[in-house]
């Protein structure tokens, strides 16, 4: 076996085979797509940017539940309040799959950038109007429901958002670098995350516990203003994706003309399989995420009976590990794969999550900070990875749409009612370490999924060339499959 063959890895080289083999003939130039670097890292920076926007907006109501609760539901009982929010926490999560599903075919047909600016609009505006609705005790029983409404127009952006972001990064993403760039998108999120729980800690340690209760909770919500129109003008500055291009100009004009009923359908029934397998991806990695960003404050002040600043700031410090590990994780997704990576986490997870929740109960403040930097860790090892590998599951031609229905649905489910679940649980049954036990269920099912996940580090998507970030990688690649060409025609004559 020629040297530069032996080299790829193994997935690599079956991919490429089946390439050549239908092709007859090895790769040339026009085979083989290279994304210049200007254009890679506005596409990568932009993205990474808007996702943090984005995420901002969304991770702010995690951080003011218990707030909320007591703005808009007064009359109830603290836990009620507590529930009631994170119920309406949870509503913007069962109107993600309709976003997705009007979303993800209009991506797949009119572009992924197009999309993507509208979700951004749509998540500022409801956002900044949730702090403008006026409390309870002004308007009475439309100020839930106004804010019923404002989280619903949420949700309904953010089942378009994920899914393009993750297929637009990707398909910018030259094959080799592919975990490392996309993982940037999932930086942006926690810096987001991040920016909300300081933005949260900081009013919560500068203004009394009446002023927040006043007007305080309103600000981060009404930065989103702005904030939604910096984001915006960021991705009407991006090109459409080299893959989504490629598939107009070449060879799917039909699916661009498909009805989003159709295309459904067509998801449905040829590809029921990776569907399952992103169903099952999205689950582990959003019930931690969930567990870690959405219930760990409300845990915290709520159940363990600590105070707001120290609970923010605990996961302030978690979400800060996150941005340091992400992209390093992301990296070495790309040389010893995705599945590695996943299944060591899934594991840690089922054996650590009762230690993590053990020292989160302790006293003092080293052994909690020491929860939750393992927490975050295991979180990090399902979010590094999961915006290369879900897009890689699925065709360009239904790439949006399919990521779509996956991630939403799953969401939708499991990770969004993660808070709603947990905390009732723990209500009904009085023990703490519930969260744990839940979290252990998700790494058993993320276990089970990674059996039946594909490698896809360093391979070229479905339906896409194969990427490479400069005319050297191309030369490069285009010697290598003519040893492969050659390689794999002596095999076969010598069967």
């Amino acid at each position: 076996m020629p040297k530069a063959v032996a080299n790829l890895p193994g997935q690599v080289r079956e991919e490429l085979t089946h390439r050549l083999r239908r092709n007859k003939r090895a790769f040339r130039e026009e085979d083989v797509q290279v994304v210049e670097r200007p254009l890679l890292k506005r596409a990568v920076g932009a993205s990474a940017l808007g996702n943090c926007m984005e995420w901002f907006d969304f991770g702010v109501y995690s951080y003011l539940a218990a707030t909320v609760g007591r703005v808009f539901f007064p009359g109830a009982s603290p836990g009620v309040q507590l529930i009631s929010s994170f119920a309406t926490f949870a509503a913007a999560f069962v109107v993600r799959p309709l976003g997705g599903l009007v979303f993800g075919p209009l991506g797949d047909r009119i572009g992924r950038q197009k999309v993507l600016a509208t979700t951004m609009i749509m998540m500022a505006a409801g956002t900044f109007s949730i702090g403008l609705i006026p409390s309870y005790a002004t308007i009475g029983i439309a100020a839930p429901i106004l804010l019923l409404l404002a989280r619903m127009v949420q949700g309904f952006s953010t089942g378009g958002e994920y899914g393009g972001a993750t297929t637009f990064v990707a398909e910018y993403s030259p094959d080799r670098r592919r975990g490392f760039l996309s993982s940037w998108l999932d930086f942006g999120t926690f810096v987001g995350y991040a920016l909300g729980s300081a933005l949260v800690t900081v009013l919560n340690l500068a203004l009394s516990d009446d002023q927040m209760l006043s007007w305080g909770w309103r600000l981060p919500f009404l930065i989103a203003g702005p904030l939604g129109v910096i984001g915006l003008y960021m991705r009407l500055k991006l090109e459409e994706s080299p893959a989504f291009q490629q598939q107009l100009d070449e060879h799917e004009k039909s699916m661009a003309q498909e009805s989003a009923g159709s295309e459904f359908r067509t998801i449905v029934k040829d590809h029921w399989k990776p569907l399952l397998i992103c169903m099952g991806i999205v689950l582990l990695y959003n019930v931690t995420n969930y567990m870690v960003t959405g219930y760990l404050p409300t845990y915290q002040t709520e159940t363990l009976g600590r105070s707001s600043g120290f609970a923010d700031v605990l996961v302030l410090i978690g979400m800060v590990w996150i941005v340091l590990l992400i992209t390093f994780l992301g990296r070495l997704s790309d040389h010893v794969g995705r599945r590695p990576l996943y299944a060591v986490g899934a594991v840690a997870m089922i054996v650590l999550a009762v230690p993590g929740f053990w020292l989160l109960r302790s006293d003092g403040t080293v052994a909690p900070v020491l929860g939750v930097l393992l927490l975050s860790t295991l979180l990090a090892c399902f979010a590094a990875p999961s915006a290369a590998t879900l897009p890689a599951l699925f065709p360009t031609a239904v790439r949006y749409a399919a990521m779509g229905i996956g991630f939403n649905f799953a969401v939708a489910a499991f990770g969004g009612t993660t808070p709603l679940f947990t905390e009732a649980l723990v209500n009904a049954t009085g023990n703490d370490l519930v969260p744990a036990y839940y979290l252990m269920v998700a790494g058993v099912i993320g276990l089970v999924t990674v059996r039946f996940l594909p490698e896809s580090a360093q391979v070229p998507l479905h339906g896409s060339q194969p990427m490479v970030g400069s005319r050297a990688e191309q030369r490069e690649l285009i010697s290598t499959s003519e040893e492969l060409y050659d390689f794999a025609k002596e095999r076969s004559a010598t069967r």
